[in-house]
């Protein structure tokens, strides 16, 4: 069936929505929902034309190639095979040599009270959430659904070492207004307490009220999910369809509610004191080496 959502419209809408962001946030699916808010049905064929669009426009090169994410298919490690060469190397070195003698930093979070990581319930919006993670040193982790027990277990861990420093462990959690969605924060504190670990679980997004106030686009609720027949909820939205930014601004908050602005100004003098001795004994320890 004919309607207005044609390869050009999304081509061109693309282009536009695309230009407002970095490179490598975007998924095509998130993509899709900001289409779905210029009018585009929220159904399965009009994102299946969506992501036929969009190899196209690449194809032709008005979209570049590294527009999108895909970290569910993302390669580890690297293989090298440039030829050293010395003198680089040297000019490395000395750059290194130079790095550390400026390096010293006190942990961010380490006079605080608590212990944040941040979990997201699918791999494919990591690109999304990872800078202001890394802005604010917290870790951040893909239950892609319902995480693995493995996941947990090697969450618990770190959890019970940030305990056993006087830290008050808390997960703060993104993840689809759904079934399982709504579930997963009872499924992931359950599952880390029975590894004996006590933990909190601050569930961030997708709440109904945000479906509401921000006019997200519901789906039914998948069929083939054994909650569904329970739940009495809106409908489906994905994450995805919230808009990144709004995402990294409930981010912020949910991390600056659990940080004390005032612990970090004492670590920040500490810091200040321990970096004039760090410089001190490293510059001692070079002149002191023997060829």
């Amino acid at each position: 069936m004919k309607d207005e959502f044609t390869k050009d419209w999304i081509i061109e809408n693309s282009i536009d929505i695309v230009g407002q962001y970095e490179k490598g946030v975007l998924t095509l699916r998130a993509l899709h929902y900001q289409l779905v808010g210029r009018g585009m049905t929220n159904n399965i064929q009009h994102y299946k034309r969506v992501v036929g669009a969009m190899i196209q426009a690449r194809w032709d090169h008005v979209i570049s190639f590294n527009t999108f994410s895909d970290l569910d298919r993302e390669m580890v490690g690297s293989t090298f095979y440039h030829e050293t060469n010395l003198d680089d190397a040297i000019e490395n070195g000395k750059e290194e040599v130079q790095a550390w003698m400026n390096l010293y930093e006190k942990n961010r979070w380490e006079n605080q009270r608590y212990y944040p990581e941040v979990f997201i319930e699918k791999k494919a919006l990591q690109g999304v959430f990872q800078n202001k993670c890394r802005e604010w040193d917290v870790a951040l982790g893909a239950c892609k659904g319902y995480p693995s027990l493995t996941f947990l277990n090697e969450a618990s861990r770190r959890f019970r070492d940030a305990i056993a420093n006087d830290k008050y462990p808390v997960i703060i959690y993104f993840g689809d207004y759904d079934p399982s969605g709504e579930d997963i924060p009872r499924s992931i504190k359950e599952n880390i307490e029975r590894f004996g670990v006590g933990i909190e679980v601050k569930r961030i997004a997708l709440m109904e009220q945000q479906v509401i106030d921000w006019n997200l686009p519901p789906a039914p609720a998948k069929e083939t999910d054994t909650r569904t027949a329970k739940w009495n909820g809106l409908g489906q939205v994905e994450l995805d369809a919230v808009r990144p930014e709004k995402l990294m601004i409930l981010l912020e908050e949910a991390i600056r509610e659990l940080f004390d602005e005032s612990l970090y100004e004492d670590l920040m003098d500490i810091e200040r004191q321990e970096r004039i001795t760090y410089q001190r004994e490293l510059k001692r320890f070079v002149n002191e080496m023997k060829d």
